[in-house]
């Protein structure tokens, strides 16, 4: 029996001695071998090399979408196809009379609303997008050369004007992607719809089934209308703006020309409609309390109580800060339209509790901060 004073031993005795893992001959030895490799390299580089006079004369203008010439007639492959020096993106865009239903997505079941019907509003980008590619230099009436297909569908018009109502559009949108062999050659990956509202791709009902595989346009990526998913996905969707006056994005002479913040009269405003929503009905009330401050009439969707293109961007350009209550979604065309006035768009949530500095004239003729609470946590 061993004793347990008895010390360990080193494995294979005491005059066993570890060799290093690198010796300097190791060093040199790979030092030689890359300064062949570099050597030898070089070497059948320069060998194997076309002569320069072969490429003298080059035909910078490719007569083909892959290639160009050269002197000696030969080919010089180019990578044009979405590389290279130039744009060549081939999109074709569907025609409303060549697909059955899609004429419905577009004026209605009666194919009685206008298209420049639904150029107006915050949704007219489903329309100026259809147009800018029909004039487009890359379009192409060729299925079989086209990069992208556009489908051109003013769904969200269509519904609002009582063209559609859900069902039908879903039946319609389901319809048409039936008759679309090249939907169906690549799952719909190269096909683009535009969903210009809070809704997004939620407008069709399936669109999860049929085109969660295709290009959306929308600008919705956070959330959708009292949906607990977003159709949003940032590997393949695009946000776009909302739709704002045309008057006011042109260069040059516009509708309205922003006031300087020393002219303006008020300090916010908010010039949307009320909707029930708690926080706007709030900014509603303290605007009756603080008229001076804060602008915000009781507008309506129609009739004398709805503000014109131009009073609308008048009323807006005349208050510093430009408020973006919560409403139906997550976007706000009112962000988009302060741009163009020089307002500071401020974005008030239900979920957070925001104070407004505003300044009070006494009768004494002293100035007196209040701070009115606009919005609180509800439940």
């Amino acid at each position: 029996m061993g004793s347990v004073n008895n010390k360990a031993r080193p494995f294979g005795g005491q005059h066993h001695h570890q060799q290093p893992l690198c010796t300097r001959t190791h060093q040199i030895g790979a030092l030689l071998l890359v300064a062949a490799t570099f050597f030898f390299t070089s070497l059948f580089d320069r060998s194997f090399r076309p002569c320069a006079s072969h490429f003298s004369t080059v035909d910078l203008i490719p007569t083909s979408r892959s290639s160009v010439h050269v002197s000696d007639g030969r080919d010089l492959l180019w990578p044009h196809r979405g590389y290279g020096p130039h744009l060549d993106l081939k999109i074709y865009v569907y025609d409303d009379s060549e697909i059955d239903g899609l004429k419905a997505l577009m004026h209605g079941r009666d194919g009685t609303i206008d298209s420049s019907t639904c150029l107006k509003g915050q949704w007219g980008t489903q329309v100026k997008i259809h147009r800018l590619l029909l004039k487009s230099r890359f379009r192409t009436r060729k299925k079989e050369e086209a990069d992208l297909f556009f489908v051109p569908a003013y769904a969200k018009c269509v519904r609002m004007m009582g063209g559609l109502n859900d069902k039908e559009i879903n039946q319609t949108y389901v319809k048409v992607l039936s008759q679309m062999p090249y939907f169906r050659r690549s799952g719909g990956r190269d096909h683009i719809f535009v969903f210009p509202s809070g809704a997004g791709a939620h407008l069709f009902r399936s669109w999860a089934t049929y085109i969660n595989r295709s290009i959306i346009l929308t600008p919705e990526g956070d959330r959708t209308d009292k949906k607990d998913t977003s159709a949003f996905n940032t590997w393949k969707d695009i946000i776009i703006p909302g739709n704002v006056e045309d008057g006011m994005t042109t260069n040059g002479a516009t509708l309205v020309h922003p006031l300087p913040l020393s002219k303006r009269k008020f300090l916010a405003n908010y010039l949307g409609r009320a909707q029930g929503k708690v926080g706007r009905l709030k900014l509603i009330e303290l605007s009756k309390q603080f008229p001076d401050k804060l602008e915000c009439p009781e507008l309506k969707f129609s009739g004398p109580d709805k503000l014109g293109r131009i009073d609308y961007f008048e009323h807006l350009r005349n208050a510093k800060f430009c408020l973006a209550p919560r409403g139906e979604s997550s976007w706000t065309l009112r962000f988009y339209e302060a741009f163009f006035v020089v307002s500071l768009s401020l974005s008030l949530s239900l979920s957070l509790s925001l104070s407004l500095s505003l300044t009070h004239t006494h009768t004494h003729t002293h100035k007196a901060p209040i701070q009115a609470h606009l919005l609180k946590p509800f439940p």
